[in-house]
């Protein structure tokens, strides 16, 4: 693997973003005016909303991050791009590891509007400050962006990768503890939920709205999800194919 090969993927790949205004408006746009139509659905509900709207600050930048790389990698793939690409001499590591970058970056600029416009313009208040907010929204779209790299070495069509959206992250949204606290749930539920990342991302955020103080169990739901993300990664770079 070569930093300036990595370093030379990733900035081709935001040079090609750039000129792509509908991807960036969903990057970076929709995460916040979903957040503040969810602030107007709970109207009457000020406290609900403020406590929901954390944790899914720890949602939404995952679920977009994963369809936009998914369907970006993807596309490289069955365009050919690849193909071209392994003519030179530059790994698939190079290759997968220069997307994340990429993405990092787009990450993180997704994740600070969203923590902006949620903290600041719409006037939610957590106990842990900004800084947690906005590192656990950060590690979670970082996730996003990984498991997308994975999932996208199979599927043969950006359809059949927008499918796995509702097939991989919708069973975890259901089950993270957003809408029902986990120990109230089936534990054949619980099991799944143990192991599945989405949880950890949630639990981070709701340890930043309660406390005040950086806890053991906040440590150790970041690190839980950042070993998600570079397992992903690592397999991404495995797994991916060129052009069928």
């Amino acid at each position: 693997m070569s930093l300036r090969k990595t370093f030379a993927t990733a900035l081709r790949v935001l040079q090609q973003l750039s000129h792509d205004h509908r991807t960036l408006a969903l990057i970076m746009v929709v995460p916040s005016v979903l957040l503040t139509i969810l602030k107007y659905v709970f109207d009457g509900q000020p406290q609900t909303f403020n406590a929901i709207a954390p944790m899914i600050l720890g949602i939404f930048p995952l679920t977009i991050m994963f369809i936009i790389t998914s369907i970006a990698t993807l596309r490289e793939r069955s365009t050919g791009t690849l193909d071209r690409l392994m003519t030179y001499p530059m790994s698939k590591a190079d290759f997968i590891f220069g997307y994340a970058l990429a993405f990092s970056f787009l990450a993180f600029l997704q994740a600070s509007i969203a923590s902006v416009v949620v903290l600041g313009l719409l006037g939610v208040t957590v106990a842990g400050g900004t800084l947690p907010v906005l590192l656990c929204a950060v590690v979670s779209a970082l996730l996003g962006s990984s498991l997308g790299l994975f999932m996208s070495a199979f599927a043969t069509s950006e359809f059949q990768a927008v499918q796995f959206m509702p097939a991989f992250i919708l069973p975890q949204l259901l089950t993270c503890g957003l809408f029902v606290a986990r120990e109230q749930m089936a534990t054949f539920l619980q099991w799944f939920a143990n192991v599945m990342p989405l949880t950890y991302s949630v639990e981070a955020m709701q340890q930043v709205t309660r406390y005040s103080d950086w806890t053991s169990d906040l440590t150790k739901d970041l690190l839980i999800v950042a070993t998600f993300g570079t397992v992903a990664l690592i397999l991404a770079a495995v797994t991916i194919r060129r052009q069928d």
